[in-house]
């Protein structure tokens, strides 16, 4: 796992904008002072694409007052967004015509994360999707694609899991029996789903809890997110805060402020007190997937 360039374009970002707002400097007068628009400071700030020399870092302590050492660290953390980005990215880049746009934000955010802790309302998360189930998943949202495009949203459904595979890479993942009982697919689609929750659920980095129906819990009010934690930064040692991801139908939300964060941890904790054992849940799973059939 690497930590790509997601995460240093963020640290990178952080950074600039706290010494800029040290100094009571506008980012129309940042702009100006490395000869880009303040929508350029506010892209690099917010840590998106953009670009990121060497010149403009150096321009930018100059004019912030930055010490030796947040010097080192932003130009280290420059120079390791320009590696990636040489080097061609992640891995999903390849597909870019797959994946909806956006997504590819959030691909990065997974990518570089320590831990996930996902619940959900409706739908099995991507990570423990079979290709059958997300196969039906696709012909439903898009179902005038043509075969070979559904079939490279497969390949990327596949990379993508290879993460479970890392014991470094702790994923929590709290289902609403709603997501057990939607016959996504159909009967036969939907037992093969649930055998490979339990197939997964063995593996010591992963946890996969059920929240049977009522319990009467919180989470049908948060709806379902996904809250992702991450290492340090290794070129500067940095600490990326956790990061809330809320998929909508129409656009994702990205949380990051502390109070936010600290409600959906809340929140998780709460659904987490309701939701059966491990044990239990790989039982209840069972039973389902064999009312399906399996």
């Amino acid at each position: 796992m690497t930590s790509g360039s997601t995460m240093a374009r963020r640290a990178l970002g952080r950074e600039l904008k706290r010494l800029r707002e040290a100094k009571r400097i506008r980012q129309s007068e940042g702009g100006r002072i490395i000869g880009v628009s303040p929508q350029t400071i506010g892209r690099m700030e917010d840590g998106l694409p953009t670009k990121v020399s060497d010149l403009y870092i150096n321009t930018l302590c100059d004019a912030y007052d930055a010490t030796a050492e947040e010097r080192r660290i932003l130009l280290e953390l420059a120079f390791e967004v320009r590696a990636t980005h040489k080097a061609g990215g992640g891995w999903w880049r390849a597909y870019a015509d797959q994946i909806r746009e956006g997504f590819d934000h959030y691909m990065g955010l997974e990518d570089s994360a320590r831990s996930l802790s996902a619940w959900r309302l409706t739908l099995i998360p991507g990570l423990l999707q079979t290709p059958e189930y997300r196969r039906a998943i696709a012909w439903t949202e898009t179902p005038s694609a043509p075969t070979e495009e559904i079939e490279k949203r497969l390949e990327v459904l596949v990379r993508r899991q290879t993460r479970l595979n890392d014991p470094t890479f702790a994923v929590d993942v709290l289902l609403s029996e709603m997501t057990l009982r939607d016959q996504i697919g159909g009967v036969g689609v939907m037992a093969g789903q649930l055998l490979k929750l339990l197939e997964v659920s063995e593996l010591p980095n992963v946890q996969v809890r059920v929240v049977p129906f009522g319990t009467g819990y919180l989470g049908s009010r948060t709806g379902s997110f996904v809250l992702l934690e991450f290492p340090k930064l290794p070129a500067s040692g940095l600490l990326e805060p956790p990061v809330v991801y809320v998929e909508e139908y129409a656009g994702d939300l990205y949380l990051e402020r502390e109070a936010e964060v600290k409600r959906y941890r809340e929140a998780f904790a709460e659904i987490s007190r309701v939701a059966l054992d491990h044990d239990t849940s790989r039982q209840f799973i069972l039973s389902v997937a064999k009312e399906y059939g399996a």
